[in-house]
């Protein structure tokens, strides 16, 4: 087995990475909630924001599991597209060691 342990800065990416994915979600369930109650909603420009800023994974899988926003077609199209995206840039940070210079992908 690896033995895995974060840089400082990969332990702080990584925590941010669940806090943004968690409020993400929770956003998600709010916004699905205050619609069946026809209350002020959450912005859909706030939602697809948080998803590229890192919470991607979180809402879509929110979105999936309450059955919101899947009829949206910019929210089934980006939410994947951001979490390959996310995957890509875990990937470079957390596989490579050394100067981001170095490597090409």
């Amino acid at each position: 087995m690896m033995d895995f342990k974060p840089e400082p800065v990969q332990f702080t990416l990584l925590t941010y990475y669940c806090i943004i994915n968690i409020t993400a979600a929770v956003l998600t369930v709010t916004d699905k909630r205050r619609a069946q109650k026809k209350q002020w909603r959450v912005p859909e420009r706030t939602l697809l924001l948080l998803g590229a800023a890192g919470g991607a994974l979180g809402e879509f899988i929110a979105m999936l599991c309450i059955r919101h926003k899947t009829k949206h077609l910019k929210f089934v199209i980006s939410m994947p597209v951001f979490i390959v995206l996310h995957i890509v840039l875990f990937y470079r940070i957390f596989c490579f060691e050394g100067d981001f210079n170095e490597h090409k992908i």
